[in-house]
């Protein structure tokens, strides 16, 4: 079923029904934009850009260009393996991706259940070795990706990591160990797909997002302030390449 429509289809009814079990909040994604003054340029990704899509809005006004635009809230690297697919799909001629992915391959276990064991609590070491195979898996499957979109001809891929959680009522501040372990194989990921894009970098929010001051107050996403400091992140590796 893999890579078949109806298998895309059952993917993405899978997350959004995951995410309604864990926030009983309803799925938020902005509209995909598939038609753009530079279709070359690629957003994908999951809810740090598809919730309000304010990061790409900054983009957008800084380039007076547009985008365009795959990335889906609750996105996992499988599903965000499908956004590529369907942006190939409309336009195979892609130059340059933004893009995060692999944050919800922890998250969404974590708030429904936790059975990685991803959350540290105060009288716990470190993260635990469950946890650490699951963020290892996440990285084969991320350079998997990478390598794909090297192949495909893809010249440049920025990818955006994840910064760290606060208390909230999606997210915890007990995640930041998997969030600090995660980053650094994410980054790794980055430079080890060998058949990836010859310009490739990851760029680590972690100590320009301020959790308290710079995410919702679901813990996890950026608010304006937030999706500002992240637009000007990327912005700084973009700009260069347009």
């Amino acid at each position: 079923m893999k890579g078949t429509k109806s298998g895309k289809v059952l993917r993405r009814l899978i997350i959004a029904v995951a995410l309604l079990i864990a926030t009983g909040c309803s799925i938020i994604s902005v509209p995909i934009i598939t038609n753009a003054s530079r279709n070359d340029v690629v957003n994908l990704g999951d809810s740090i850009f598809a919730l309000s899509g304010e990061i790409q809005d900054f983009l957008h006004a800084w380039s007076g260009q547009t985008f365009r635009r795959y990335a889906l809230s609750g996105s996992m690297v499988s599903h965000v393996s499908d956004q590529y697919d369907d942006a190939k799909a409309d336009n195979p001629n892609i130059n340059t991706i933004f893009m995060d992915a692999g944050g919800n391959d922890i998250l969404i276990p974590a708030v429904l259940f936790d059975p990685y064991n991803c959350k540290v609590d105060w009288w716990e070491s470190g993260l635990s070795s469950t946890c650490k195979n699951l963020i290892n898996d996440v990285y084969v499957d991320i350079v998997n990706l990478l390598n794909q979109m090297g192949r495909d001809g893809v010249d440049n891929i920025i990818y955006l990591g994840y910064s760290y959680q606060k208390d909230g009522y999606i997210s915890s501040s007990k995640l930041n160990k998997a969030v600090t372990y995660g980053d650094a194989k994410m980054a790794l990921a980055v430079a080890n797909a060998t058949a990836a894009a010859n310009y490739r970098v990851f760029i680590d929010p972690r100590s320009t997002i301020v959790p308290s001051t710079d995410l919702k107050s679901d813990g996890v996403h950026p608010n304006t302030a937030g999706s500002q400091k992240f637009a000007t992140l990327i912005w700084a590796k973009l700009q260069p390449l347009l």
